[in-house]
């Protein structure tokens, strides 16, 4: 069929230029590089970025298989206590930033933290506490925040493995840890690289942790190039290598899955519980309440208490001005970005040549926002370049800007971020209305936009309903592109960690931590409601 625009695939390929015009002008860095920059930053800085990227990765990738796979195949297919609370607790951190996590980990387990200041005066010395301001500190805390990605997707494919896979390998007088190695973990294979391949994505795109910690990554770097060192063209050059570092990710996880098939061994019959008893019991109930406990409840439990301490203090207009600004601009970003993702859907369900498109508009997700903030800002830049010399007569004296610093340029980052969010919630609600509905309405006269507001917008309501929630949650948290591409005053709850963490005041960031995390609870509760046979 030859190569054609129907009205419906030019409205997807529309909005596929939300996120491939940021990604060519971060691929210009590539294509078009300035020798002087990369003298510079060879010199300077990308050995020692490297370095670090590739230690991250390494130690996030190695701590969330550690981590998420065995408290997967635990509460999955064992029993034991504890064992329905951990199934969907475990996922709580998912709702705590990275960023929140980093800095209640360094204020409890720093030098001057509560557990060395007791230390130290009970025994006298705190000397043998290992310290957290390290590269393993920084790969501790991005581990215990990402492992549940693994975890999720890992106890799905556990949950719902067929029981003759298993019963295949005790046939064969495998015992039940060899059974585990070489049938479940190998059926399970899809699933795990999948949970992998978003926690290291992650890892590449954390911002607010390495800054914390003052580790030299590449988010980091890029904002240092262009909000200390005022260069837009390092940024871009840092930013064009960071993109082709996701993207190798992403084509290493692909070629990883190969053209191999999972298919389950039977039929798809519950996987029963084994019950671990006695101390086996005992064990996994504690390796789960440890993991919890140091990913989730340490870290909430400590800015809560900081944030008891503070309220009276801290508790005022400003804070509000915070909480207002985060809530509006999560607010109008869950109106648009979903609008957006409905128009794809649509356009995909009736122009199914559109679906390139889709999934162009969705890369968006896998880039780091830092990347992304850089992408998105210099053509705005650029353009408004153009506007002041072209119209300067037509424009108000001395205005040294149209478009940048505006809620438009930040709307369009947060589109281009967070579409691949809104768009699967919409599309797994879009697959659930069959053809012959659509047929149905169509024989009673039900055509055009008539079919979208009748028809379809009344069944994808739980499906736009779940998109907006996850939207609003994800800007609440949303860090560096925020920081990055807001307008003047525009300051939210998380710009407001990044300044405090930023000046060492731990106990004054923890008020506005508990907001977004209580904001980020929401989606995970809903999520939890999901899990699988339980």
């Amino acid at each position: 069929m030859p190569f054609s625009f129907t009205r419906w695939r030019a409205l997807a390929a529309a909005a596929s230029l939300l996120t491939l015009i940021p990604l060519a002008v971060i691929a210009m860095g590539l294509l078009a590089p300035d020798a002087e920059v990369w003298r510079h930053l060879a010199e300077h800085a990308l050995p020692e970025l490297l370095r670090n990227t590739v230690i991250l990765l390494l130690g996030v990738g190695a701590g969330v298989l550690l981590l998420g796979v065995p408290l997967a195949w635990l509460t999955a297919v064992h029993d034991f206590p504890g064992r329905r609370v951990f199934s969907w607790a475990l996922m709580l951190p998912l709702a705590m930033p990275a960023y929140v996590m980093a800095f209640s980990q360094l204020g409890l387990f720093d030098f001057t933290g509560p557990l060395q200041t007791w230390l130290r005066e009970t025994w006298g010395s705190s000397a043998w506490v290992p310290n957290i301001r390290s590269t393993p500190g920084v790969v501790m805390v991005l581990s215990l925040a990402f492992y549940p990605y693994v975890y999720l997707l890992a106890r799905n494919a556990f949950a719902g493995m067929g029981r003759r896979a298993l019963e295949a390998g005790q046939s064969l007088g495998l015992s039940p840890l060899a059974g585990f190695f070489r049938v479940a973990l190998p059926m399970a294979r899809p699933w795990i690289v999948g949970g992998l391949s978003l926690a290291l994505m992650e890892t590449l795109a954390d911002f607010g942790t390495v800054a914390i910690f003052n580790f030299d990554a590449f988010t980091s770097a890029i904002y240092k190039a262009w909000f200390s060192l005022f260069s837009l063209p390092a940024a871009k050059q840092l930013a064009s290598l960071l993109v082709l570092l996701v993207f190798a990710l992403l084509w290493l996880e692909q070629r990883a899955r190969g053209q191999r098939g999972y298919g389950q061994a039977g039929r798809a019959a519950p996987l029963p519980r084994a019950r671990l008893a006695g101390a086996r019991g005992w064990l996994a109930c504690a390796f789960c309440a440890l993991t919890l406990f140091l990913a989730f409840a340490l870290p909430f439990g400590q800015i809560l208490i900081w944030a008891a301490e503070h309220v009276a203090s801290d508790l005022d207009a400003d804070l509000l001005d915070y909480l207002k600004n985060s809530l509006l601009l999560a607010a109008m970003a869950a109106l648009l970005v979903p609008a957006i993702a409905l128009l794809l859907v649509f356009a995909v369900r009736r122009d199914p040549g559109s679906r390139m498109w889709a999934r162009l508009a969705t890369l968006g997700y896998a880039v780091p926002g830092t990347v992304l903030a850089v992408g998105v800002f210099a053509p705005v830049a650029a353009l408004d370049n153009f506007l002041l010399e072209r119209f300067a007569g037509w424009l108000p004296e001395g205005g040294s800007a149209v478009f940048k610093g505006t809620l438009l340029v930040l709307m369009l980052a947060y589109a281009s971020r967070f579409l691949a969010v809104a768009h699967s919630a919409l599309d797994a609600a879009m697959q659930r209305i069959s053809r012959s509905q659509e047929e149905a309405a169509q024989s009673l006269g039900v055509c055009g936009a008539r079919l979208l507001g009748r028809l379809y917008l009344p069944l994808l309501r739980g499906g736009a309903f779940t998109a907006m929630l996850m939207v609003f949650v994800d800007v609440m948290k949303e860090m560096p592109i925020t920081l990055m591409t807001r307008p003047f005053g525009w300051d939210t709850l998380a710009v407001r960690i990044f300044n405090l963490t930023s000046e060492g005041e731990w106990q004054r960031a923890a008020l506005p931590s508990v907001a977004i995390v209580l904001a980020g609870l929401l989606p995970v509760l809903l999520l939890s409601r999901q899990k699988p046979g339980v």
